[in-house]
């Protein structure tokens, strides 16, 4: 589950994919719709080497625009808003199939 995480207002958008190479069609759409919203630009993607970053065109994308910045592995210091966020979202996640009675074989991945 994808998550973008604005490091200064600490506002959260995620969405679901079929596939992690569906990353980089999504990320263009959420990048205009932030922009558009926000009036700003985005300045810098922190990313971890996951292989949909790895793709030629999110490479040209971030080449282009300037916005690449690789965290270093073992960095909990540059990683730790998106950790906390991705662990609140999946405990909320799981709380909800839970009060919704649904079978474990739906979240088996969570």
């Amino acid at each position: 589950m994808p998550m973008e995480v604005d490091d200064y207002s600490r506002t959260v958008w995620t969405y679901l994919l079929k596939s992690k190479f569906q990353r980089y069609t999504k990320f263009v759409e959420w990048k205009t719709l932030d922009e558009n919203q926000s009036e700003k630009k985005l300045k810098i993607l922190r990313k971890d080497n996951g292989l949909e970053f790895l793709s030629n065109e999110f490479k040209i994308l971030r080449v282009n625009q300037g916005i690449e910045r690789i965290t270093v592995k073992c960095t909990p210091q540059q990683k730790g808003l998106a950790k906390r966020m991705n662990k609140t979202l999946l405990e909320k996640v799981r709380c909800l199939m839970s009060n919704a009675n649904l079978p474990r074989s739906f979240g088996e991945k969570l």
